[in-house]
């Protein structure tokens, strides 16, 4: 089907709105509406909360009854089953509109199409796949949970020039200057969950909060109260109860193998959740972490934030989607602890990298990478 370049340009109006709400959705996808009218846009909505109002319900009440026979352009296809809200399609339906353009159909099993089809049988001319590739970006952690039943995992890291995250001794702050420190605070809030390794509580006592100050935005008060799922993998129970990851506000998951149950008890006494998954060689078994986080806690979007052991082997299963890595002008040296751990010894299992996008922040370079597994060996 062929769109007008009127088609485009509500569209990506539309895409602009979802960003507004980038940091809040969870576990919600980021959905904007733009409604339009004899070529004048009567309303304009974005998702903001889940168990708020959806964005085709937001653009209707700004509309205020103006929805008859205007054409309705969203950025996912509307949900057409009873959640904590009622479906869209039978929102639009009722306002009156006459035509529905969605940028891509919902990956939700729920919906898949039925959105789409309860507009089409109620008579209201329908067109899926404008803009499909920008609000797919919008939520590449929801649609992998609906596809894939899994997260989407970023693992987000800091080093030097050549490649150091650490002096031997462990000293780390600060490699990057404060305004990477910003981004990756950026990164955290827009994620489900963070994810650590003990060692990284027990040598830094890291709080892995979003903090308002250090956003830089408008809405960071409102961000802040979204706090991301802290995820520290333990798998013999020795985060301190002294932790200061557990008096954060927001949640702490422990999550174990060995069943030391009055240890576990004392962290939940201490302020953890815990959970006890399988092992795989002594460690926490990653592919059944993911699962459990994407299916029990419903996280789209993962941080990853660790040292280079557990970050190594998130990689070395291919389980990352995406690296951040921000990247100070400095040099720490060869007896610097390395940014992974991989334990590779032939060309032939090299990890080859898409450059998806950098930037300079500050006097840092930001880059952003697509891990390509199927070119190792």
């Amino acid at each position: 089907m062929s769109f007008s370049v009127a088609d485009r340009q509500h569209m990506a109006r539309a895409i602009q709105l979802a960003r507004q709400g980038l940091y809040t959705t969870s576990p919600n996808p980021r959905v904007g509406c733009v409604l339009v009218k004899d070529g004048l846009v009567v309303g304009e909505g974005f998702h903001l909360r889940a168990g708020e109002g959806h964005a085709e319900v937001n653009a209707l009440a700004v509309a205020a009854g103006q929805a008859q026979g205007a054409t309705a352009y969203v950025t996912l296809e509307p949900c057409s089953h009873y959640g904590r809200t009622p479906p869209c399609a039978e929102a639009l339906t009722s306002a009156g509109v006459s035509r529905v353009v969605a940028a891509m159909v919902d990956p939700n099993p729920q919906v898949a199409g039925r959105g789409m089809a309860m507009l089409a049988a109620a008579g209201i001319e329908t067109a899926s796949g404008l803009l499909e590739a920008e609000a797919r970006a919008l939520n590449p952690g929801f649609i992998k949970r609906m596809e894939q039943g899994l997260p989407y995992l970023t693992i987000k890291s800091a080093s030097s020039l050549d490649g150091r995250t650490a002096m031997q001794s462990g000293e780390s702050q600060w490699i990057t200057g404060p305004q990477a420190r910003t981004q990756v605070q950026r990164l955290r809030a827009r994620s489900c969950a963070v994810i650590s390794g003990v060692e990284s509580i027990l040598s830094d006592d890291s709080a892995l909060t979003v903090r308002e100050a250090e956003l830089r935005l408008d809405n960071a008060a409102e961000i802040v109260k979204r706090q991301p799922l802290r995820v520290v993998l333990d798998s013999q129970l020795r985060t301190p109860l002294t932790a200061k990851i557990l008096t954060q506000p927001g949640r702490t998951l422990i999550v174990y193998c060995d069943d030391t149950a009055a240890r576990a008890d004392a962290l939940a006494q201490a302020g953890a959740e815990l959970v006890q998954l399988p092992a795989a060689d002594g460690r926490v078994d990653l592919p059944a972490l993911l699962r459990y986080l994407a299916d029990q806690q419903q996280c789209n979007e993962v941080l990853v934030e660790t040292g280079a052991r557990l970050a190594g082997a998130f990689i070395e299963q291919q389980l990352a989607d995406r690296l951040e890595l921000f990247m100070a002008m400095k040099l720490l040296g060869s007896d610097a602890r390395p940014l992974f751990d991989l334990p590779l010894t032939r060309m032939a299992q090299q990890v080859p990298m898409t450059l998806l996008n950098s930037r300079q922040v500050g006097q840092d370079l930001w880059l952003s990478l697509q891990p390509d597994y199927q070119e190792t060996a």
